[in-house]
């Protein structure tokens, strides 16, 4: 009886151990397998993805400006102040100019920008805003509390000169 029991015992642990296996690997199956930093990220609501792609969308925008008909070429800052001038910009913003002390384009923007004021002097194609609701172009130098907003790269102090100078100018926002 010995052997029989042995044998018994052998056979009860097999299917002990076969039943073991079948039963992790039918666990397995049923569950998802993802690598450990998969399983922890979650998927980016709708939503989100779409506010991502408008803001990329944006991002690839570029404010544009003309001083009467002349396109100008601008370095624009990376601030909330530029942020927002792109956001009034979207629609055409035309702004008055007149000139100011021999130096300086000036022109109402009509509403209040944020504005981040530091001491600097300015030289021809600075363009800045002052008391958070004014635009102004620079084509001489001026030293004071301003937000940059800007610079104008493809015109002399000449070019600067000459262009506005000469009288009072409407300066053109656009977003191509």
């Amino acid at each position: 009886m010995k052997p029989l029991s042995l044998i018994l015992i052998l056979i009860i642990a097999a299917l002990c151990i076969g039943c073991a296996s079948v039963q992790s690997a039918a666990t397995a199956e049923s569950e998802p397998t993802q690598p450990p930093e998969m399983a922890k990220t979650e998927e980016t609501p709708a939503s989100e993805q779409m506010q991502a792609s408008r803001t990329e969308s944006e991002e690839a925008e570029t404010m544009q400006m003309k001083i009467g008909e002349t396109d100008v070429c601008v370095a624009w800052e990376d601030n909330e102040s530029v942020a927002a001038l792109k956001e009034l910009a979207r629609d055409g913003l035309h702004i008055e100019m007149s000139m100011y002390g021999g130096f300086e384009q000036v022109g109402s923007i009509g509403q209040s920008l944020p504005r981040e004021d530091s001491q600097t002097t300015t030289q021809a194609g600075d363009i800045v805003l002052y008391s958070g609701n004014q635009l102004v172009v620079f084509y001489g130098s001026n030293a004071w509390a301003y937000t940059r907003l800007g610079r104008i790269v493809n015109k002399s102090a000449s070019e600067l000169r000459a262009l506005l100078g000469s009288g009072d100018v409407t300066i053109t926002l656009t977003l191509e």
